[in-house]
């Protein structure tokens, strides 16, 4: 019906979740609030959503730690390389060995790299968790590094002459 709320339209406007109030204790706000100081564009809501969801990724994927880096912030195996950086891998070893299992794969992986089999493990598991997040971020790798190799090819064209 045009004009008129449908018991469907009510179902799903009373199932949308209401804001939660949270309070935090004054140390804690103390340092959210530095936290935006530091991250300019960031609402007070948007970095405690941040960083609430980092911590519940955290707690779910034991092993994976969040770091800011000049790109932002992402995804790292704790003391370790970014988990992009490690999909990356397995992705480029699945491709030059497509016949082996995942047991296999993730040996040769562990043995090109020097990272530990739980780690890579752990690294996967985000992965599945987060593709989206991680694919993103190899895309955006591979056109960094495209860029930055066109860069340094006309570098050597001007100086070769």
């Amino acid at each position: 019906m045009i004009g008129s709320v449908t018991h469907i339209d009510y179902n799903v406007v009373m199932s949308k979740r209401a804001a939660t109030p949270v309070r935090f204790d004054p140390p804690v706000a103390e340092r959210l609030a530095s936290f935006v100081a530091a991250n300019p564009g960031m609402s007070l809501s948007s970095a405690a959503n941040r960083l609430v969801d980092e911590a519940m990724r955290m707690a779910e994927h034991p092993g994976v730690i969040f770091r800011s880096s000049p790109t932002g912030r992402r995804a790292a195996l704790a003391g370790g390389p970014d988990v992009w950086e490690v999909i990356r891998a397995v992705k480029s070893a699945h491709t030059t060995e497509p016949g082996l299992d995942s047991d296999a794969l993730l040996n040769l992986v562990s043995d090109n790299t020097g990272i530990a089999l739980r780690l890579l493990t752990t690294a996967v598991r985000y992965w599945a968790a987060y593709p989206g997040e991680v694919d993103a971020e190899i895309a955006a790798a591979e056109v960094a590094e495209e860029a930055a190799e066109q860069a340094w090819l006309r570098e050597r064209q001007l100086l070769a002459g």
